[in-house]
């Protein structure tokens, strides 16, 4: 590319316990190359900031609160949900980043985020293009649903994975202490896919897993699911569930439906949540028994505590790779990885045309998932367990971890 230019950096979407790591590989790898980067920003609240002209210049940053991002959970820039229009329709977004891109002489984006996030990606990359604008665009993946096409796993996913398996044993062993029956429900993230219901599987390695477990891609049949409980509970008088919150019945209605309507997002998705809590009211109507109630919700997202050691490691090699990607002139791809092989387990970054990944999802394989729905076979366990392997070496002040500090110096807005 003739005009290297400014780099800037930004996040979206639902944030993860690696989020910040790849923040901390971008930042660092584009630092370190000041005769390509002149400056590199960050913006405030994902592409929002772009075209609020609100971002931090990165290189008044402290080098080792950088490295520190690696064990500091969410987003460190803040987040959005932020629908761009279709340009067909609506083009004023879109002129704005072309706009804030000139005053900052700005030639490289990099996008950290989910399927959404890579349609931004692929949106701005289109029409800078056909504005004779070079910039440099490149996604970077996250997202703990693990659902990005093409790529064979997605940071974040990995340490949400362990931290489910891991808060599953223990929800085991805590509902199974007394000689009182009890039913325990806990509700997993997952809309669409099941992937990190299905790491909830991961328990059973260690002898603490579900006794039942019910993912999005398989239809749920609400009186299959009741005689499911009922014969593990006249077995075992204790049940342990985990449930994603996307389940949906044969005519495509999620569990809280059935209690009346659910809100929806700034890209129309229903906004999820009570699905362990229906269906607990909803067993209680067939078995009079204790039942307990447990939604994961926000704590299997951030438990940068429970992170996966390989998961930072991919996550931060993934910002490096992005920031290399796009020195080498190249643009319109997402950094995913690729498994050569399991055993033993390693993992190459790839590149993926934006126009591939964005809007699409990967969910769980049907041959993974048990025959009757309510568990996964040996493939999945190849699959996850090698993602979940490591605990970081936390640095810690009290006890307590030490997340980064920043100070944001205001770049934008000049």
């Amino acid at each position: 590319m003739s005009h290297p230019g400014n780099l800037i950096f930004a996040q979206s979407g639902g944030p993860t316990a690696v989020i910040n790591s790849s923040a901390a590989g971008v930042f660092t790898e584009a630092l370190a190359h000041p005769e390509t980067f002149g400056k590199v920003y960050g913006a405030h609240h994902g592409i929002v900031g772009i075209l609020e002209e609100d971002f931090f210049d990165i290189g008044q940053e402290d080098p080792a609160e950088l490295v520190l991002l690696k064990q500091t959970p969410s987003s460190i820039l803040g987040s959005c949900r932020y629908k761009l229009a279709n340009i067909e329709e609506d083009d004023t977004d879109y002129h704005k980043v072309l706009e804030v891109f000139k005053k900052y002489d700005i030639h490289t984006f990099l996008y950290n985020g989910g399927n959404d996030s890579m349609d931004t990606c692929n949106k701005i990359s289109k029409f800078l293009k056909s504005q004779n604008f070079e910039c440099r665009v490149i996604g970077v993946p996250k997202t703990i649903d693990n659902d990005l096409a093409i790529t064979d796993h997605c940071p974040g996913y990995g340490s949400a994975a362990r931290y489910i398996a891991t808060t599953v044993m223990e929800i085991y062993k805590d509902a199974t202490v007394y000689n009182i029956p009890q039913i325990t429900i806990i509700e997993i993230m997952g809309r669409n896919a099941g992937w990190l219901t299905a790491a909830s599987s991961l328990a059973a390695v260690m002898g603490y897993g579900p006794d039942l477990l019910y993912l999005p891609e398989h239809v749920f049949d609400l009186d299959e699911f009741i005689d499911d409980v009922k014969r593990v509970y006249e077995k075992k008088k204790q049940v342990v569930v985990c449930v994603s919150e996307g389940v949906r019945t044969s005519d495509g209605k999620l569990i809280p439906e059935m209690r009346g309507a659910v809100r929806t997002d700034a890209f129309g998705h229903k906004q999820l949540g009570g699905t362990a809590e229906v269906l607990g009211s909803i067993v209680g109507d067939h078995i009079s028994t204790k039942i307990r109630n447990i939604e994961l919700s926000l704590m299997q997202r951030c438990a940068a505590h429970l992170a996966s050691e390989r998961d930072v490691e991919e996550s931060f090699a993934a910002g490096k790779t992005a920031v290399k990607t796009a020195m080498n002139g190249e643009s319109d791809v997402m950094i995913g990885f690729a498994r050569p092989q399991s055993d033993p387990y390693q993992c190459e970054m790839v590149k993926i045309p934006l126009c591939e990944v964005a809007n699409t999802e990967k969910k769980v394989p049907e041959a993974w998932i048990s025959h009757d729905g309510n568990n996964m076979e040996q493939d999945y366990f190849d699959y996850a367990m090698p993602l979940i392997q490591g605990s970081p070496k936390l640095i810690l002040e009290n006890s307590l971890p030490r997340f980064a500090q920043l100070k944001f110096v205001q770049a934008g807005r000049a």
